[in-house]
């Protein structure tokens, strides 16, 4: 591609661009680097770096070299650098400069430090190196969570990574006049996806700073700078970018017309969540495919092509790739029938070389491939639930074990409660997923203390993040006095509380008055982590926040306060202090408290829903005439009662509060609000003067 394709922009990104021979001069240099320093096949060198055209670089320089990446993602704590550095048994880690010293504390004996933009690198000829890796080598390893604690290294080949891109040619036609985004961290193997479809394509690759792909806003925007025309995305993250793509329509802003693909993985898509997109977009353009993915087999596993009749219709993944082979067996590794439930195992040109060092991890989740002809074929156990529909689909329905997704990262719950099992004072520890209320899940984590001990959620959020990556924290934690168990000795999850995230350092009664812009970032916290009211010393990630829902904290207070808010702030002043004090620092210092007028809109015409609303609706959805949300009082009145008193009391009551008058009808297959005009209310009068009062009683009570 570079030779064919030398003058064309290869890489985007803040710092500028690289042309496909200025991208391979220096892949090559350090390649040559690296491999004076022994890379070869078979060896792991580990790249620590942010996102950036160094990071690409240095991949293409370690596969150059012949060896195999393994992802580093900086925003990893020491503990868990240390175990990765050790366990994939590198002996050269890539970073830059500005990494050196923090590295340095975590560097296992024997493992040297490469300066990607060193000296030694530069003196390097840029001129091709001749081909050492073969398609059986190892082409990345990265690590994903492990049930027993321990993270595992997934062994990919550059076999598996090739034969993915040519299996699914046909449904793409991807070529040198696409724009693709690496959106996703390189320790997710999503970012594979990213990364060779633009590269081994000819095509431009635009690098997203992270302050970006945090927010819908700036990300929304980059797309419409750089005419993307590839986009790949988790559900949950592109809800949220489908959500400003409305808003800035409403804004008369420029849409994304050249984007042409929307390619989903990472996270199990609910249908019904694209009505809205569908309204407003249509089947045509761009394309919607959902691909069910494992690390494990290689990125990608399914196909399915997604339209607005696709509604409603659960969370279809389609089709195995024609180079794979997939089945859907019982626990006694037998097909189970059309529409039954089965674990998926996958085979084919796909199925990754195992796991590091993990033989008899290996030997449990790759199985010997009974139905097919080619020797030491294998099938990987994915431990995912699904059915086959009618039509052919396939249907994903669940987990069989207790692995759950966070933000497009698989996570063994087991590796977080061997964590927490660690800590002093703690004797037993559970960790689930929940909905955030944002589209995606969080984690929740249930402590039992040892007797004599006092546990301090606080403490276990500090411990946890010093071994485990940000996306496996827990946002809520619940001491509780044991486990509740059901009749049969096992753990009552529906029996469990939901904590509404970390304590408070303070009772916001105390302690001094929170100020008016305090009063409104409090409320804002309170709504989208669903919680009380925070503190003035609280932290918005202390207490289950995280990078998606940071992104809704800042564009409600920018609706607020009618100013412009960088997401980074948030990141940079996490409390609610700190942050009301940027925020007035933004608004004018000393010209007090401004905020916009609150207009009234139209209600002559159908309304979007809240955030809240959203989320109440969806749930009646799954679960019809539900009683959960209702907080039902019943008042007993004696003596004489007007009636006609009393239907112009409600007449009022219902003029003044639209909630009581608020319905929620589907227009082209998305729900609105929809408020009707007051009208006048009579009480329906029933006349029980001729019943016992017994009897009288009991017919009361039946019509409450």
């Amino acid at each position: 591609v570079a030779a064919a394709r030398h003058d064309a922009i290869a890489l985007s990104s803040a710092d500028g661009q690289l042309s496909y021979r200025e991208l391979a001069v220096a892949s090559n240099r350090l390649a040559r680097h690296l491999r004076r320093l022994g890379a070869q096949p078979g060896d792991r060198v580990c790249l620590f770096l942010e996102r950036s055209p160094a990071m690409v670089v240095a991949i293409l320089a370690v596969l150059a070299a012949g060896a195999a990446y393994v992802p580093l993602d900086p925003t990893y704590p020491d503990e868990r650098l240390r175990f990765l550095l050790t366990d994939s048994g590198a002996r050269l880690v890539v970073a830059a400069d500005a990494a050196a010293a923090r590295l340095a504390a975590v560097l296992p004996d024997g493992v040297r430090l490469v300066r990607a933009d060193g000296g030694e690198v530069e003196r390097e000829s840029g001129t091709p190196l001749a081909p050492l890796a073969g398609p059986g080598d190892l082409a990345y390893l990265i690590y994903t969570s492990g049930s027993t604690g321990r993270p595992k290294g997934v062994g990919v080949t550059h076999g598996n990574v090739l034969r993915l891109f040519d299996a699914t040619a046909g449904w793409f036609g991807f070529g040198p006049e696409d724009v693709w985004t690496l959106f996703h961290s390189y320790a997710f193997d999503f970012s594979v996806w990213e990364l060779w479809g633009a590269l081994a394509h000819g095509g431009r690759l635009v690098i997203v700073p992270w302050l970006v792909s945090r927010s819908p806003r700036l990300f929304h925007e980059l797309l419409i700078d750089e005419q993307v025309t590839v986009l790949n995305q988790t559900p949950s993250a592109f809800s949220q970018l489908a959500r400003e793509d409305e808003a800035a329509s409403a804004r008369g802003a420029v849409g994304l017309a050249p984007l042409r693909l929307v390619i989903f993985g990472g996270e199990a898509l609910e249908l019904q969540s694209l009505a809205p997109w569908f309204a407003r977009h249509g089947d045509a353009r761009p394309r919607l495919v959902n691909m069910f993915g494992i690390t494990e087999t290689t990125v990608h596993v399914t196909y399915r092509p997604l339209g607005r009749g696709d509604l409603g219709a659960g969370s279809r993944i389609g089709r195995p790739i024609p180079d794979l082979s997939l089945y859907l067996l019982d626990a006694a590794l037998e097909p189970v029938a059309l529409g039954a439930a089965g674990e998926i195992f996958v085979g084919g040109a796909g199925v990754a070389a195992g796991y590091l060092g993990r033989p008899e991890l290996t030997a449990a989740r790759f199985l010997p491939d009974p139905w097919s002809r080619r020797p030491g074929a294998r099938l990987y156990r994915s431990g995912d639930l699904a059915r086959h529909r009618p039509s052919g689909d396939l249907e994903i329905v669940g987990r069989i074990d207790h692995q759950v997704k966070v933000r497009g990262f698989r996570i063994e719950v087991g590796e977080i409660e061997a964590a927490l099992a660690d800590e002093a004072g703690v004797a037993r520890a559970l960790v689930r997923g929940v909905d955030d209320g944002a589209g995606g899940t969080r984690l929740v984590a249930y402590v039992v203390p040892r007797a004599g001990h006092q546990l301090e959620p606080r403490g276990l959020r500090r411990a946890l993040e010093r071994r485990l990556p940000p996306y496996m924290v827990p946002a809520a934690y619940a001491v509780i006095a044991e486990l509740p168990l059901t009749v049969h000795g096992k753990v009552d999850l529906a029996a469990l509380p939901i904590p509404q995230g970390g304590p408070s350092r303070r009772d916001p009664q105390d302690g001094r008055p929170l100020t008016p812009v305090e009063e409104e970032v409090a409320a804002t916290w309170a709504e989208v982590l669903e919680r009380e009211p925070p503190g003035a010393d609280d932290n918005f990630f202390d207490l289950g926040g995280h990078s998606l829902l940071a992104t809704q904290v800042i564009s409600r207070l920018t609706e607020s306060f009618g100013c412009d808010l960088p997401l980074a702030m948030l990141f940079e002043r996490p409390t609610v202090a700190l942050l009301g004090a940027g925020i007035e620092e933004l608004l004018g210092a000393g010209a007090g408290l401004r905020l916009p007028p609150i207009t009234p809109a139209p209600r002559h015409r159908p309304l979007p829903l809240s955030f809240a609303q959203q989320r109440l609706w969806i749930l009646d959805r799954w679960e019809p005439g539900s009683p959960t949300y209702h907080v039902p009082i019943a008042l007993r009145f004696a003596g004489a009662l007007d009636v006609a008193a009393l239907g112009r009391a409600l007449t009022a009551l219902v003029a003044r509060h639209e909630a009581l008058r608020t319905s929620f009808p589907l227009r082209e297959g998305a729900p609105v609000q929809w408020v009707a005009a007051p009208a006048d209310q009579r009480p329906a009068r029933v006349d029980l003067g001729a019943l016992a009062a017994p009897a009288r009683e009991r017919e009361t009570e039946r019509l409450v």
